[in-house]
């Protein structure tokens, strides 16, 4: 049986997600879950079916693939921070090969994860995948260091200032899951 969009109205606990998730696991169609979900009107079923796949292992997640490019453009365009925030972090969770980048998904990385005013969760993301998409161009990764090194870190939360304090370490590991 289909999850249906009256299923992912209103709040609901990570018990609720879960027994979502393991609904979504048998029948297995992430790619058609996500894709009917992503645009619906209400942005709470959007953020449950987001938080639904948060569920699901890298290998599942792997299916979402093919629609990189979709999910990334409803990262930069969405004016919600938990659809935001869920979607950076399935994205996060998928292959970004040289191919796949785009200046403006790097900018809008950099321009969020230096944004005092954005949420630490979104800004720490943001940061983690500048850095992954760095990793092709040296000139860009020098560019992220520099910007990195001179945040002034008293204004980040510790998930930030963690963040980049593993990049400027070289410890934050550049390989995908």
């Amino acid at each position: 049986m289909a999850i249906t969009t009256d299923q992912l109205k209103g709040s609901y606990g990570e018990r609720e997600a879960q027994a979502l998730y393991h609904e979504l696991k048998a029948v297995g169609d992430y790619i058609g879950f996500i894709q009917q979900m992503m645009y619906a009107d209400d942005y709470q079923v959007v953020r449950n079916a987001f938080w639904v796949l948060t569920k699901a292992t890298d290998s599942e997640l792997s299916q979402l693939q093919p629609i990189l490019h979709k999910l990334i453009d409803l990262a930069l365009t969405t004016p919600n921070s938990s659809v935001r925030r869920l979607s950076l972090n399935i994205i996060e969770r998928l292959k970004i090969s040289e191919d796949d980048l785009r200046t403006d998904f790097f900018d809008f990385c950099i321009e969020h994860m230096t944004d005092v005013n954005e949420l630490p969760g979104i800004q720490s993301i943001c940061m983690k995948l500048a850095y992954h998409m760095s990793a092709y161009y040296p000139e860009l990764n020098d560019e992220l260091i520099r910007i990195v090194d001179g945040m002034e870190i008293e204004y980040y939360k510790p998930a930030v200032r963690s963040a980049r304090s593993r990049i400027l370490r070289g410890t934050l590991k550049r390989t995908r899951r």
